[in-house]
């Protein structure tokens, strides 16, 4: 028997395509889940996403584990079982430098849907609406006992001037505004397959984005998506196909952690259907064979997403 696995996923681009807001989980890669779980091996989201904004995400996408907050957060069978903050004193430097080189900043210092602003400056800069920032007057980080992210509104390059910022781990993917947050899911993976009594070597990562490096190190299998970016491949064990191309599936078929699913692309007018628009009971029986056997049914294939009979 297969050693059990412990697979760690990235969201957007990985398991998610599409635009955000018209996002889908390939059918391919829900197959390739289902089996995995079957199987006998671990799957978890890996997200640099706080819990609080990816907790529900989560069981949308049919997952019980997590690795949140950058590898800050653990949750296992649903239950949280710890978030490390940043590390707070550095935090406070790198706030009172941007008030006095006149950086607009705000940040989050609990596990909410929420950011704390001193004013209105952050979303009249920003217009950002990823999560709900509320205007604190008189706001001081001091009055806080946590940090867990800082936000810093200003265009790329302009954070060349916080020396402080140097300190800490930030990325940006908005061009008004950088996120100040926990950038090592590694650690995070490391801690939760010690918690489950685990071997490292077991885990297997699949990434395609600049947030997802910190987890494709040399200790385990990382696998990176055909669009992920060049810097990723390079540190890949293995590159598969786009994720909307059967990526997930086809690595997993590829290292054998799951059964080749066979597809059957069926006409429908004079092929599967009789004249009257309906099956004959052999073709029925054939089909139901043939779905034990693990075969798919497809009948037209539009936009990326597969429509089974």
């Amino acid at each position: 028997m297969m050693n059990r696995k412990y697979f760690f996923f990235d969201i957007d681009g990985t398991l998610a395509v599409g635009t955000p807001g018209d996002q889908y989980i390939p059918e391919s890669t829900q197959y390739a889940l289902k089996q995995l779980e079957a199987e006998g091996h671990f799957i978890a989201i890996a997200t640099g996403r706080s819990y609080a904004m990816a907790h529900d995400y989560m069981h949308e996408l049919g997952f019980h584990n997590m690795i949140s907050d950058g590898g800050n957060g653990i949750t296992i069978d649903d239950q949280l079982k710890g978030i490390e903050p940043l590390d707070y004193q550095l935090c406070l430097d790198l706030i009172d430098e941007c008030e006095k080189k006149g950086l607009i900043w705000a940040f989050s210092p609990d596990n909410k849907t929420r950011r704390l602003a001193p004013d209105n400056r952050f979303y009249e800069f920003t217009h950002d609406i990823y999560m709900k920032t509320e205007v604190v007057e008189g706001l001081d980080p001091r009055d806080y006992d946590q940090i867990y992210k800082v936000y810093i509104a200003c265009f790329k390059g302009e954070e060349e001037k916080l020396e402080s910022l140097k300190k800490l781990p930030w990325c940006r993917f908005h061009k008004e505004y950088l996120f100040v947050e926990p950038g090592d899911k590694s650690k995070g993976i490391k801690r939760m397959v010690e918690h489950l009594g685990g071997d490292v070597k077991d885990v297997v990562v699949f990434g395609d984005e600049k947030n997802d490096l910190s987890m494709f190190i040399p200790e385990w299998t990382s696998i990176a998506m055909g669009n992920g970016i060049d810097e990723l491949k390079k540190k890949a064990t293995y590159v598969t196909t786009d994720a909307d191309k059967d990526g997930i599936y086809n690595a997993c078929v590829h290292y054998g952690w799951i059964k080749e699913r066979y597809l059957l692309a069926l006409d429908m007018d004079g092929t599967l259907l009789k004249s009257d628009k309906t099956i004959s009971q052999n073709t029925a029986a054939s089909l139901n064979e043939a779905s034990n056997r693990e075969y798919l049914f497809m009948y037209r294939k539009r936009a990326g997403r597969i429509k089974r009979l």
